[in-house]
């Protein structure tokens, strides 16, 4: 029997099953393909993992701007994953690798057994279910191309966050659509055309549509293949199952920004730690790892936040978030970072809403059912 099985080789998963092996546990990972590359483009800031190699990092940079009626600069530096090299520092030459597909898993009185899709049956102290989440009500969703020279659009600018002013629409719709922009390496410059919470988000031909509409008017062209991204985002803060959730299977996506890489890998050398600490009370302590308490409450608050955002109406959106990126920056990394920051969670929203004027207080206040369709979907 090994000591933790991990189902997904994802970042996640790797994370995980790396920071497991490393403080000496016979670690199996589980995946259908567990050496395929990652395909998606990965952001996050420096001082999220201010441990991360260089090795590990494709592009950086401190320039980094939103724009939603004017522009602002944004403090600290951001780094975009050199995928491969994220890979090789995560990962650890003492994981086992099985392939095959999670089915299911059963908790008993000495571990866990894990089903595999082909009926192997796999047997351990702990499990861990990284292969992502499954669905949502509302998501993120983005079509990119690699460009050449993306300065027509960025105005020089190395990182765009957020650009929300408002390119061409083919489609006709009203649902408001931002630019973001950054680096690869080697010249190339990634630009998405993004709907930041759709329920369920526009689809891939739209987002092309809008997304080549600005290329176009702007004399640029595509340089390579694209890339399509769906980040579910109202999801529950879990830990239930034999296979312990985490990643995105956890619902530690932010639920108003769609970033969980940092959460992920910050998280996993202290879920591994928990396990090795007590092998036999596994489950319970990694769970409490993954979501405490006050973890648990900035989740909701942040879920609540993003009802009340994806209730406003489209022409709304944009204000929003200039008010956003005008409040202080310790309040901006409270809501987009302190996992576990209640208070700063709490003091960024009421800053918020006591900066909105009324004709946004009202959307920002109105009750939203979980599940609700957004109005920002309407023509």
């Amino acid at each position: 029997m090994t000591d933790v099985i991990v189902a997904g080789a994802g970042p996640a998963g790797v994370a995980l099953a790396g920071a497991c092996a490393r403080l000496g546990l016979a670690t199996t990972l589980v995946d259908p393909a567990p050496r395929r590359p990652w395909p998606a483009t990965y952001g996050l800031w420096r001082d999220e993992v201010p441990d991360l190699p260089a090795s590990a990092v494709a592009a950086a940079s401190r320039d980094v701007v939103a724009t939603a009626v004017t522009t602002h600069r944004l403090d600290g530096e951001y780094l975009i994953a050199d995928n491969a090299g994220l890979r090789r520092w995560l990962s650890h030459p003492e994981i086992r690798f099985v392939t095959g597909r999670l089915a299911g898993a059963e908790a008993g009185p000495a571990g866990v057994t894990v089903t595999l899709a082909d009926g192997r049956r796999l047997a351990a102290a702990a499990a861990f279910d990284a292969t992502g989440a499954r669905r949502a009500a509302r998501n993120q969703t983005a079509y990119g191309l690699p460009v050449a020279d993306a300065a027509a659009l960025t105005g020089g600018h190395d990182v765009v966050f957020m650009d929300w002013h408002p390119g061409p629409r083919p489609d006709g719709l009203a649902t408001p659509t931002f630019l973001y922009a950054v680096p690869l390496g080697e010249g190339r410059v990634l630009v998405e055309e993004t709907d930041l919470a759709g329920a369920p988000g526009l689809a891939p031909a739209v987002l092309a549509g809008r997304l080549r509409a600005r290329l176009t008017a702007a004399g640029i062209a595509a340089a390579g293949p694209p890339e399509r991204v769906r980040i579910p985002l109202d999801l529950p803060a879990t830990t239930r199952g034999a296979a312990v959730p985490f990643g995105a299977a956890a619902g530690l996506v932010h639920p108003a920004t769609g970033y969980s890489l940092a959460t992920t890998l910050r998280l996993a050398p202290a879920v591994a730690a928990a396990v090795a600490a007590d092998p036999g009370a596994a489950r319970t302590a990694a769970a409490r790892v993954i979501w405490p308490p006050a973890a648990r409450a900035v989740h909701a608050l942040r879920r609540h936040g993003l009802a009340a955002l994806t209730a406003l109406p489209p022409r709304r959106v944009p204000e929003f978030f200039e008010l956003f990126f005008t409040l202080p920056a310790p309040l901006r990394h409270a809501y987009t970072g302190g996992r576990d920051d209640l208070p700063g969670t709490a003091r960024a929203m009421a800053a918020l809403f006591g900066a909105s004027p009324w004709r946004l207080r009202a959307g920002l206040a109105l009750p939203v059912r979980p599940g609700r369709r957004s109005r920002t979907r309407t023509p």
